[in-house]
């Protein structure tokens, strides 16, 4: 499963639009849909935002 597939799953698990998961880490919504179709790869900083907010281990992303 690539790295956008399990920020999407786990964003949908944890009941957040890509709009407000935006808005939690203060990026657009283009770059949540680019990060989710493997279009960009996130930074490790932002990874690392992405797993606080979803509150999941940063280790299954």
């Amino acid at each position: 499963m690539s790295l956008g597939t399990k920020i999407k799953k786990a964003r949908i698990n944890a009941g957040l639009t890509q709009e407000k998961l935006a808005r939690c880490l203060d990026v657009t919504t283009q770059t949540i849909y680019k990060i989710e179709k493997d279009k960009n790869v996130p930074s490790f900083d932002l990874v690392k935002r992405l797993s606080n907010v979803l509150n999941v281990p940063i280790e299954s992303l």
